[in-house]
């Protein structure tokens, strides 16, 4: 998929009209962003954009995100235990302290 974001008011607006007019190319609409289809109908829109808006406009490139291939076990285990906490208040630091769970800094520095 092809995501772009905006930044000023003006490709905000732009974007907004461009979705309306090939809504059978937007995946996803989140505000000042948006996920075309990888195609070249959404390349050219997203082009389009950078064209007219300059900086003001980012466009990537992304894939869909496999939890299983690029998560270890241990953090999916971590997040669903955390989810499955007592109480919801405990934030995650405290709530690794003791367990077998990775602790926020270790995950913090690690690439999937």
């Amino acid at each position: 998929m092809i995501l772009v974001v905006t930044y000023s008011r003006a490709a905000r607006t732009t974007l907004r009209n461009i979705c309306r007019s090939h809504d059978d190319t937007v995946v996803r609409r989140l505000g000042r962003a948006t996920l075309f289809t990888e195609t070249e109908l959404g390349a050219f829109l997203a082009c389009r954009l950078r064209a007219k808006h300059g900086a003001d406009v980012q466009v990537e490139r992304t894939e869909p995100f496999n939890e299983f291939a690029a998560v270890r076990p241990a953090v999916r285990e971590a997040a669903v235990a955390y989810e499955d906490r007592d109480a919801t208040s405990t934030p995650y630091a405290k709530f690794a302290v003791g367990a077998d769970y990775p602790d926020p800094a270790s995950m913090r520095d690690a690439e999937l």
